[in-house]
């Protein structure tokens, strides 16, 4: 039990000599990927950057960002500005050009089936029934009256003064 204790540190333990050789050899890396990446043209170059070259040209910028802005180039500033508030990661765009009229699109021609859908279907549907007529609500509120229907509060009261059964205008 001992034993497999002081393996467990031992193998979680950070030897100097491997972190000084990892660093070593992960510094030289690095420091020609800064090289290679310029800030000239960074908003193009943004997608195609793996995430080393992406941290590489981000910790150049903060170095630069801590000079006085009056001595950065133009090109450092268009870089800062973008790495730091650019249309990548979470503020990336949520669609993509061209689709807000694909989606208009389809919305108008959903739209222009369902008037044609209704007024297809009108065209082969039977007339309305006699019953939905001006006339015939007139001729019921005018029976109400004559059987005194709802004398109360409805249409046979003492100074009635809405429409009764008569909705069309």
């Amino acid at each position: 039990m001992r034993s497999a204790a002081s393996v467990r540190c031992l193998a979680t333990t950070a030897n100097p000599a491997h972190v000084a050789s990892a660093s070593a050899a992960s510094s030289s890396p690095s420091s020609s990927k800064a090289s290679i990446v310029s800030l000239s043209n960074v908003e193009a170059q943004w997608d195609h950057l793996s995430v080393e070259e992406k941290s590489t040209v981000y910790q150049h910028l903060e170095e630069v960002m801590k000079k006085d802005w009056k001595e950065l180039s133009l090109d450092e500033k268009k870089a800062a500005y973008y790495v730091a508030f650019g249309p990548h990661g979470p503020r990336a765009p949520v669609s993509k050009p061209g689709e807000n009229f694909k989606v208009f699109a389809g919305t108008a021609a959903l739209v222009g089936f369902a008037g044609i859908l209704y007024f297809a279907i009108r065209a082969i549907s039977p007339p309305p029934p006699k019953t939905i007529s001006k006339e015939w609500e007139e001729a019921a509120n005018e029976r109400a009256l004559e059987q005194k229907m709802n004398p109360i509060t409805g249409i046979s009261s003492e100074g009635y003064t809405g429409k009764g059964f008569v909705t069309h205008k």
